[in-house]
């Protein structure tokens, strides 16, 4: 398995060979060129990074790797142990740290993990700074501190809670007609830190959670993506629980999707519509989401008397759109909320205490709310990547193919048609071309994919 370096980090397979996989060595090269980054930013006499983790089987070892490797640099470590994403994300400036580093690889299977690297602000690096880092990699551009010299690890283990705290004290969050509602709420934690996180701000709101797979061993039930065909278990726990709606996370807990009381996805392309919804009823402004997010959060920003605009893929991409757009809110399909509020990171706490908000002060069930909004449907395929596939020339087939139509270019190929869209792009986190297609129905999603995926395969004589 190659190891795969792009604005999302550093990921790659536990095992195998260096520089093919992520290996101790790889992950030691990496965390000192980081290291090295940050002391470029700004002279200074003491650095501070903040690492967290997820509950992967690899991940404290790959921690006490990275961490060691910034203390040999001189950097001292806040070492949060066991969190979230965003819960580093927010530990970095409120610890007025240099940057952070999160030990996860997402969605990803527990083989995987990953380097996700932060700057001073607890934002992801864009492509130019994370392109540095891989220089000083290549380059061996790394000079150690000497024995008087060497960084220290601090443990602060309160980081989830202060989170919980700063969520809590958001304007929009309704903790009276939230705890007034009685919420009854499905967890599934995929056995990863989000069965730490979500439970402890359910409870702190006045929810009731029943806990699923919320031991954090990284042994991982189930495929960790939080899509339908993976959530079984939870739909018939929603329902044998006589259950408001459920609620699952990904082992970073930076994605986020809801399932009603009947035991339904809500859809995760629907989480940023529903907290998109409402905030914009409240506080009214712009939205943005990704190429590959569903058209119902233009129609729902639209009817708010708001602009969207769609960025390229990539949570890096988003938020530097979101800033110049000055969205109000925004975040990606895949069920990952951004809402600068309280920072510009993706953020399942934020997204679940909005979410609840809105059943609360609405008073209505979850499918009663998912059909108050516009139907899409979608369907996302994958075609798995081979050394011998060309990739850009695929792209540019299908480009040249369908040339006639309105062609979106600044990522992949998204071809927008009269009443659907497909976009195509080479993933930043594995080694596939995403295919993703939205239509106004399940059955016309799905053809559409296939028909692509026919073609490129065509093209490609596989």
């Amino acid at each position: 398995m190659t190891l795969i370096k792009s604005i999302s980090g550093i990921r790659g397979t536990i095992g195998g060979h260096v520089g093919d996989n992520l290996t101790p060595i790889d992950a030691v090269k990496f965390a000192s060129a980081y290291g090295t980054w940050i002391k470029q930013q700004r002279n200074k006499e003491h650095y501070r990074v903040v690492v967290g983790r997820d509950a992967r089987i690899s991940g404290e070892m790959i921690q006490n790797l990275v961490m060691n490797t910034l203390v040999g640099l001189g950097i001292h470590v806040i070492d949060l142990g066991l969190s979230t994403t965003p819960t580093v994300e927010v530990a970095v400036p409120m610890e007025h740290a240099d940057g952070g580093i999160i030990l996860t690889a997402s969605h990803n299977p527990k083989q995987w993990n990953a380097l996700k690297l932060l700057d001073a602000k607890g934002e992801f690096l864009n492509a130019e700074e994370g392109a540095k880092i891989l220089k000083i990699a290549e380059a061996d551009e790394m000079s150690f501190a000497d024995v008087d010299n060497l960084g220290k690890i601090t443990v602060n283990d309160a980081y989830i809670d202060m989170h919980i705290d700063e969520v809590l004290a958001m304007d929009l969050v309704n903790k009276d007609a939230i705890e007034k509602a009685n919420f009854k709420v499905v967890v599934d934690g995929v056995n990863s830190t989000g069965g730490i996180a979500i439970p402890l701000l359910l409870e702190r709101l006045g929810v009731h959670p029943v806990k699923l797979y919320c031991e954090p061993n990284g042994h991982f039930p189930h495929n960790p993506e939080p899509l339908k065909e993976h959530l079984t278990d939870l739909s018939e726990a929603v329902v044998r629980e006589h259950a408001d709606f459920g609620i699952v996370v990904d082992p970073d807990v930076d994605r986020l999707a809801f399932m009603d009381e009947k035991g339904d996805m809500f859809g995760e392309e629907y989480t940023l519509v529903a907290c998109a919804d409402y905030v914009l009823s409240k506080t009214p402004g712009n939205t943005v989401s990704n190429m590959s997010s569903t058209r119902a959060l233009r129609d729902i920003t639209e009817k708010h008397g708001g602009t969207y605009e769609a960025s390229a893929v990539g949570e890096v991409n988003v938020v530097d759109l979101m800033k110049k757009n000055n969205a109000i809110i925004g975040g990606e399909g895949n069920g990952g909320i951004i809402y600068p509020e309280l920072h510009y990171g993706r953020d399942a706490l934020v997204g679940v205490a909005l979410f609840l908000s809105l059943l609360a002060e609405g008073n209505m069930s979850v499918s009663e709310l998912r059909a108050s909004y516009p139907s899409y449907y979608m369907s996302k395929k994958k075609i798995q990547l081979t050394p011998e596939l060309d990739v850009d020339g695929l792209l540019k087939a299908m480009e040249e193919k369908y040339s006639e139509e309105n062609l979106t270019t600044i990522d992949g190929v998204k071809i927008d048609f009269a009443n659907s869209w497909v976009h195509l792009r080479k993933s930043n986190t594995e080694p596939i071309i995403r295919i993703y297609t939205e239509a106004p129905s399940q059955k016309e999603a799905n053809e559409l994919a296939d028909r692509i995926i026919s073609e490129i395969k065509a093209i490609a004589n596989i």
